[in-house]
């Protein structure tokens, strides 16, 4: 018996402001992000806070630091199952609902409010360090990873490839959904499946 729907939605909520907010049009996220993620380099460079070196290098940095943050968020948290109703109500909201309505355009992209709840908390912990001219272009880094991830997910499910490398992606990340959910934890990448055997062709 499969454990999805194909072409289809439905409520997440019985709320219908809580249902309102959890659907995100996927120009959303790109809108709000995009020039914080191109104001924070240049406000860095112009008052000398961090070098285009440090920006470059602690960025990458950063970007990486997302790609392994999205990797074991979704193989630890988002497919646990939980263990009581309300946990797996829990992952029901966060992931179960998109795995159960994966073609639903409204929820393939991270909602505003949790992204900026994630950034806030990520800024907060870097801000304890008081190290600027590391952590401005680190948090810059991961937010382009992040941008780079919401990319991809909507792209892999809203839209054909447009070169090898898009349907190698794409088949990767269906492998996911379709042929074995244990399976293809990286969506906007493939290395970290590789190197913690989590891979299927």
């Amino acid at each position: 018996m499969k454990s999805y729907l194909r072409h289809t939605r439905a409520r997440m909520f019985e709320s219908e402001v809580l249902e309102v907010f959890s659907k995100t049009h996927p120009v959303i996220p790109f809108v709000f992000w995009v020039p914080v993620a191109v104001a924070l380099p240049v406000y860095a460079v112009a008052t000398g806070i961090a070098g285009l070196g440090e920006v470059a290098g602690f960025g990458a940095l950063g970007a990486l630091g997302w790609q392994v943050t999205e990797y074991f968020v979704h193989r630890d948290f988002f497919h646990w199952q939980g263990i009581g109703p309300r946990t797996r109500r829990l992952h029901d909201i966060v992931h179960g609902y998109h795995h159960k309505y994966p073609d639903d355009p409204g929820r393939l992209v991270m909602p505003l409010a949790v992204s900026l709840f994630i950034a806030v908390l990520l800024a907060g912990a870097l801000a304890l360090l008081e190290r600027p001219t590391f952590t401005v272009p680190f948090f810059t880094g991961f937010l382009w990873g992040y941008l780079w991830y919401d990319f991809m997910h909507w792209s892999t499910h809203f839209r054909a490839p447009l070169t090898a490398w898009g349907r190698l992606m794409r088949a990767h990340h269906m492998a996911h959904h379709f042929a074995d959910v244990d399976s293809n934890f990286g969506i906007s990448h493939r290395w970290l499946d590789r190197l913690m055997g989590t891979r299927r062709r």
